[in-house]
């Protein structure tokens, strides 16, 4: 396998600092808006995003949730093994609200319609957004598209882009993993 990487070190920080000025320019202080990471990956970046707003913008009330997409999924039945849902963590109606989700990686599309089935539980949103640290393009099974993105990179299906976070990975980075050929 060969390791191309495609964001780390300094520029893996100001990408996400990019993506909350993006955010604050239409949401200003998210006093209507609340921020959704989506299980199991997506929580590490809405954490990060959530975390450099409340430091850009001390005074805003910034609502962030977890949610989990397990049994909304439209290939869950055809996993083998047992599933092992995640917890949803979503204290908050988001009726009328401004939605803004948010996942490490765009692919197919599959994960993020799955989130908007499962967030109707929690009321109607007035308008709901997707960031995507990385937007894999060309991939999409479904016409979903990321309103805010990270990098954005041509892969084929053969080829992985795997998200490392400090928290649990000890380096952030993103890496492109291709198979060597001879």
């Amino acid at each position: 396998m060969q390791n191309l990487p495609l964001l780390a070190g300094q520029k893996f920080q100001i990408t996400i600092q990019r993506l909350c000025r993006q955010l604050i320019e239409n949401h200003n202080d998210f006093s209507n808006s609340v921020i959704i990471g989506i299980q199991p990956r997506g929580i590490f970046l809405a954490e990060r995003i959530s975390a450099e707003l409340k430091k850009i913008i001390p005074a805003a009330s910034i609502q962030k949730g977890n949610l989990d997409i397990t049994f909304f999924r439209d290939d869950f039945r055809r996993k083998e093994g047992l599933l092992r849902p995640s917890n949803t963590d979503i204290d908050f109606i988001i009726e009328g609200k401004n939605v803004i989700l948010v996942d490490d990686v765009l692919w197919t599309g599959r994960t993020i319609r799955a989130a908007m089935d499962a967030i109707q539980a929690f009321g109607r949103p007035e308008k709901v957004e997707l960031l995507a640290l990385v937007d894999r393009r060309y991939s999409r099974h479904l016409p979903i598209e990321a309103d805010y993105i990270g990098i954005k990179v041509d892969t084929i299906d053969s080829q992985k882009v795997i998200v490392s976070w400090k928290e649990t990975d000890d380096k952030d980075q993103v890496l492109l993993l291709s198979e060597k050929t001879e």
